[in-house]
Parts: C-alpha cells; sequence; structure tokens
C-alpha cells in the first residue's frame, strides 16, 4: 500500500537557473540528430516512471499526433500548480523554465528517480517549437502554454477535471533539429522496455497517422522480460530465477536463465535507465553469480578433475536483466551509461548470493544442469585458448604480417583510413581497382563466413574467413580485444544487392555485435549501398538505388520508349570506375552508419534471425514482410 503523500510547491526546489540550452542542446540531450530527438520523449516518460516508481502512476499514454505533436498522458499525482513563495511563480513554471529544479531532490517526495539531473521539462520545453502542459489535481484542470521555452499563455484554469495526473503536448523546434520526424518503431522498443521493468504499469502507445498502436503491461516483470530476450533459444533448466531483495533503501530485482546458446545477453538498469556501460550493480551481480556456481559445483564434487571454473564461463549461454532502484544514484554525465555507487556492489552481491545460493540448494536437478552448462563452456574455453595460442604463435613467427588477401593502403592514421569487406573475389578484383590506394583497403572474404550465433569460440576461432578479418582488423579477439587498435575507422561492409549478399551482410553484423560491439558503438561500423539499376537512354544514364526511384527515373528520362534498364546482380558486374563512382567515392556515395540504438532489441534479433529455431523466425518475416525491400527473387 502507497502511502498517499502530497505533492505541492513546497517541495519544489531550484538549484540555478536555465542556462542556453538552445545555443549548446547537445550537451543535454546528446545530439541534435534522430537520437537526440527521440531523448525528447524519453525524458517526458521518465518524468510519469517516477511516478510510477513512488507507487501513484499506473497508466501512461504516448500518441504521435498527425501535425508532428508529441502527447505523453499519466494518471500520476499532477506536477504542482500552487505558487513557489520565494519566486512567487506557479511551481509548474519553474519546472519548466529552470534548470535543476523538481522534487527529485526531496527524498520525502521520490524516494527512486531517474530524473537525477532535474533538466528533462525544461529541456524539452526549450527545444520545442510549442509545448503545451495540462495538469488534473483538486478536481481542476490547469493548463500553461510555452513557445521555444517562453511562457506564452501563464498558467490558469480550464474548467473541472476527474481524476489527477499531468499531459505534455510538444513538437520539436525544426530550427534545432536536422528532422522532427519520430520512430514509432523505436519509440515502443523502449516502451516495451519500461512496461518490463515496472511491474504491472500499463503502457498505450499510439501513432495516429498509420494507426498503429501498442499496448504493454507484465505483471511478471523481469521473468518476463528474460523470456521475450531469450525468444528463439532452448532454456537450460525451465525456471527463470528471480531475485529480489531491499537493503539500506535500495531495491534489487534480478531475473536469470541459461540456455543452450553460446553468448551472453546481459542487461543492467538502474533506476529504470539503461546503463548500457554496467557499472557497481552488474560487478555485483557478476561476483556473486560467480561465487555462488563455484562454491556449489566444488561442494557436491561436480568438476571433472583438474578443471575450475572461472567468470568468463559463467556467461556462456547466460540470459539476466539487473535492475536496482537506488535513492541516490551517481550516474556518469547526462547520459546515464554506468552506475558508479559503491555501496551498491556490495548490496547486488549479498542479496543475489544469498537467494541464488537457496535456489541452487532447494532445486537440484536445475543447478546440475546449469553447472553441466558451465562444465561445457570451461571445457570449450581450454580447448580456445589453446587455438588463440597457436593463432598468436602463427602471427608472431610471420612477425605479425598482414593477410595474403587484404590489399591495404598507404595511409597510417585508423582516422583517415577504410577498410572494404566485399564479398567474393570478383567484386574484390574491380574494388582493388577502381579504389583510392592512399586512404581504401580491399578484404575479399570468400563465400559466406560462420554463423557465429550457432558456434562456441573454438569453432570460431578455426574459420580461415574470420581469423583473416581479425587479423586485418588489428584490434586483437576475445579478452584481448582492444577498439582503441583498429586499424580503420571506416570499416564499410560492401556486398551484393540480392539475397546472398543479404545474408552476408547479416553474418557479418552478427559477427560485429557478437564478438567487436565498441567498433559498432564507435560509429567505425558502415554498410556500402550499390546501385540496382543503370538507367539509359542515348547517351544519358543514371544510376538507381533503389526499386521506388526506378519508375520515378525512367518517367524523368521520357518515358520507357527507348529506355534500358540494366539490373546489377553482383558488384563484380560494374566495371571499376563504375563501382568506384558509385560506392566507393567518398563525395558521390551513400553509406549507412550502423548503430545500437535498442541493445535489447538487438541482440532478440539476431537470436531470431541467426539461430536454430525456426518458429520465431517465420513469426518475424510474416509479421515484417511489407517493410522488406530490394528483394531478389
Amino acid at each position: 500500500m502507497v502511502e498517499d503523500r502530497e505533492y505541492t510547491a513546497k517541495d519544489i526546489q531550484v538549484l540555478e537557473g536555465l542556462s542556453a540550452v538552445r545555443k549548446r542542446p547537445a550537451m543535454y540531450i546528446g545530439d541534435t540528430g534522430v537520437h537526440g530527438l527521440h531523448h525528447l520523449v524519453y525524458e517526458i516518460v521518465n518524468n510519469s516512471i517516477d511516478e510510477a516508481l513512488a507507487g501513484y502512476c499506473k497508466n501512461i499514454e504516448l500518441t504521435l499526433k498527425k501535425d508532428g505533436s508529441v502527447e505523453v498522458r499519466d494518471d500520476g499525482r499532477g506536477i504542482p500548480v500552487d505558487i513557489v513563495a520565494k519566486y512567487n511563480k506557479p511551481a509548474i513554471e519553474l519546472v519548466m523554465t529552470t534548470l535543476h529544479a523538481g522534487g527529485k531532490f526531496d527524498k520525502t517526495v521520490y524516494k527512486v528517480s531517474g530524473g537525477l539531473h532535474g533538466v528533462g521539462l525544461s529541456v524539452v520545453n526549450s527545444l520545442s517549437e510549442w509545448l503545451r502542459a495540462e495538469v488534473c489535481r483538486d478536481g481542476k484542470k490547469y493548463v500553461i502554454s510555452y513557445e521555444r521555452g517562453k511562457v506564452v499563455k501563464p498558467l490558469h484554469e480550464e474548467g473541472e477535471a476527474e481524476g489527477r495526473g499531468t499531459a505534455i503536448i510538444f513538437k520539436p523546434d525544426a530550427q534545432i533539429f536536422e528532422s522532427t520526424e519520430f520512430n514509432f518503431e523505436r519509440l515502443i522498443n523502449r516502451l516495451r522496455e519500461l512496461a518490463f521493468l515496472n511491474k504491472g504499469l500499463r503502457i498505450h502507445a499510439r501513432e495516429e497517422e498509420s494507426g498503429k498502436e501498442a499496448v504493454f503491461k507484465y505483471d511478471g516483470g523481469l521473468v518476463e522480460f528474460v523470456k521475450y530476450i531469450d525468444t528463439g533459444k532452448a532454456a537450460i533448466h525451465p525456471t527463470v530465477i528471480y531475485v529480489e531483495g531491499e537493503k539500506s533503501g535500495t531495491k534489487l530485482e534480478v531475473a536469470l536463465q541459461y540456455n543452450d546458446s553460446y553468448l551472453e545477453s546481459v542487461f543492467s538498469f538502474a533506476n529504470g535507465i539503461n546503463t548500457v556501460e554496467g557499472g557497481t550493480h552488474l560487478v555485483g551481480f557478476r561476483k556473486a553469480l560467480t561465487r555462488v556456481l563455484n562454491d556449489y559445483a566444488k561442494e557436491g564434487k561436480l568438476l571433472p578433475n583438474g578443471l575450475g571454473l572461472a567468470g568468463e564461463d559463467m556467461r556462456e549461454g547466460l540470459t539476466a536483466v539487473i535492475s536496482v532502484k537506488v535513492p541516490e544514484p551517481q550516474f556518469e554525465g547526462q547520459t546515464k551509461a554506468k552506475l558508479g555507487n559503491s555501496d551498491v556492489l556490495g548490496i547486488v552481491e549479498s542479496i543475489v548470493g544469498e537467494k541464488l545460493g537457496k535456489f541452487m540448494e532447494f532445486n537440484p536437478l536445475e543447478a546440475k544442469a546449469i553447472i553441466g552448462k558451465l562444465i561445457g563452456a570451461a571445457q570449450a574455453r581450454e580447448a580456445a585458448r589453446h587455438a588463440k595460442e597457436l593463432v598468436r604463435r602463427k602471427s608472431a613467427l610471420e612477425g605479425g604480417l598482414l593477410p595474403g588477401k587484404l590489399a591495404d593502403c598507404a595511409e597510417r592514421d585508423p582516422a583517415k583510413s577504410e577498410l572494404f569487406i566485399v564479398e567474393g573475389d570478383s567484386a574484390g578484383g574491380s574494388a582493388k581497382q577502381g579504389r583510392d590506394r592512399q586512404f581504401q583497403a580491399i578484404l575479399p572474404l570468400r563465400g559466406k563466413i560462420l554463423n557465429i550465433e550457432k558456434a562456441r569460440l573454438i569453432k570460431v576461432l578455426g574459420n580461415a574467413e574470420i581469423r583473416t578479418l581479425i587479423t586485418a582488423l588489428g584490434t586483437g579477439f576475445g579478452d584481448e580485444f582492444n577498439a582503441d587498435k583498429a586499424r580503420y575507422h571506416k570499416i564499410i561492409i560492401m556486398t551484393d544487392a540480392d539475397v546472398d549478399g543479404a545474408h552476408i551482410r547479416t553474418l557479418l553484423l552478427t559477427f560485429f555485435y557478437r564478438y567487436a560491439k565498441p567498433l559498432i558503438e564507435r560509429g567505425y561500423i558502415y554498410i556500402a549501398q550499390p546501385p540496382l539499376f543503370l538507367v539509359k537512354k542515348g547517351k544519358e544514364q543514371k544510376y538507381v538505388y533503389g526499386e521506388p526511384d526506378l519508375e520515378k527515373t525512367v518517367a524523368e528520362m521520357g518515358g520507357s520508349e527507348g529506355v534500358g534498364i540494366q539490373r546489377y546482380k553482383g558488384l563484380g558486374e560494374m566495371n571499376p570506375v563504375q563501382l568506384w563512382s558509385t560506392t566507393m567515392e567518398p563525395k558521390g556515395r551513400t553509406l549507412y552508419r550502423v548503430t545500437i540504438e535498442d541493445a535489447v532489441e538487438a541482440d532478440r534479433l539476431f537470436t531470431i534471425l541467426m539461430g536454430d529455431e525456426v518458429e520465431p523466425r517465420r513469426q518475424f518475416i510474416e509479421s515484417h514482410a511489407l517493410e522488406a525491400k530490394n528483394i531478389d527473387v
């Protein structure tokens, strides 16, 4: 039962005045591109989530409106509207026009909050063409309106209201953002995550233009989250292990399960924020996991002679979600990528150690299944260590020579160097002849590389094409991987525009995501966009990069009469000059940078697309068939 704690103007504290948010928006939202645009929505939603964490909000409604605005509505207590005596202004006006103003600094109002810095609402307000806030409390509806952070219609009553809550409706400012078009799928991935993390909270999202909508409500919380992430994987033990506890004001929830894959999927959250760089809560979890499982294996005499379990063995096939709610979280910067509270490490280690130990004790069949999985991982690790030694020794004997397939560039500054990973010898030959040798390197790969989603490390290291790729990248591999040693800061996947090319591209992306993720996070991985067609009429010719543009191009050239259309099924069909001008020349090419906006969804989709289970893949293809482009049949 939640204590009905009033939230009034007396709870609003101001730490400092608003400073040039519009002048330097990237300081507050990361950038003014797609990421920063969507961050505005997350800031508003996080305020509603804080009301849910406090026990007052049960429903959140998000609507993408036809006019380009966004509405976020909740049934929390409502932002206070009474006057803050010290400033002689309504509390809501202070919250929306002053940095570091809000109720998050008073732990009697919000014991736990993701909006630590108190900048969310005021930053969104400042970066919006217009914003309207509606508050329902005390039986009345209050409204205040802004344009680019300035009050244009002061706080006023607009009749009576049932219930309570807050609605923020805002339109991002086109003067600030490169694009003001929201991606509905991107938003609902984050909302789904928040619903998993807040057991029982209902989140309803809809897009007026398309009619799409999604409703998320998970009474099973993190247990359901783990099952969702593990779509397409077979569990080693039937029960998702669930741990919860509280100590010194910090609340902990953990759900984990081992599956038959060879990769780890562990996600950590602090006060609802995805801490993508981990932190003390993740370290505490890993310490407890390693200690408890090691102790159980040793005490039960389950380990073969001479074999020990290492921390990395605990990770093979592990899916886990760690969520802590901390009264005074110490995040690294406004991006909140890493939790730094030193006391949280001990709290998490203590709670997980105790509860996981009890689970192992009372569920011996499942416990032994887990240990069996770890023993297999440990044996494979030992074999892989020998394989890595052989690779390292071979490299040393050859004086660290680069692979013979690689046509390297003359430039030695990684920031100015590009590596094109090309499909096949034919395309590789054209690329080598067409490139600028000063800064462009070419690595042709023969056939499809190993699907690492289904392979243990020793098999990955045994694949010649992957070893060639690792050597060319210069980053090392596994526990020796170091992104700082990357020999190229533009690594471009250049494959044919057909089904086989798309498959090879996905295999390569799977490799980078699973074994070289920092290269994606640093923005080093790109996908080339070769043309699909060459349209000719007389001496005039145009390259076309997508099916939708073909008809338009033909029409622009005077209709279909006398027009010749050549479809490029492979890069090798283009001569070196054509490949250079269309796909490799920096001023004329199109490159797509690979990013990870939603690690949870990316992890799940790689499993669905590249894993063993057919049914989840079939369902995914059927539900996304209409979105597919450039399909070769």
